[in-house]
């Protein structure tokens, strides 16, 4: 069994901004990954707080120390949006 953690329907440029898939005509969310997936020419890079899938949450692993732009070993990406 492969993994494919990049071919995200999340990360693909057919992806529209309501999460419809351009070339299938369905509704995507993260979890579904497609043998057509054409990555998007630039996803953000910024792993800091503010761009955090766990900032402000109970899973945050420093709450009393996270900032907007502070950087953390225990960084999670939010969905990913270019």
């Amino acid at each position: 069994m492969s993994i494919r953690i990049g071919n995200s329907c999340v990360n693909c440029e057919s992806i529209t901004s309501n999460s419809r898939c351009k070339v299938h005509g369905v509704t995507v969310d993260t979890s579904y990954t497609c043998d057509s997936f054409e990555m998007k020419a630039v996803l953000k890079n910024d792993p800091n707080c503010g761009t955090c899938a766990r900032y402000e949450k109970s899973s945050c692993a420093n709450p009393q120390k996270a900032a907007s732009k502070m950087l953390c070993s225990s960084w999670a990406p939010q969905n990913a949006l270019a």
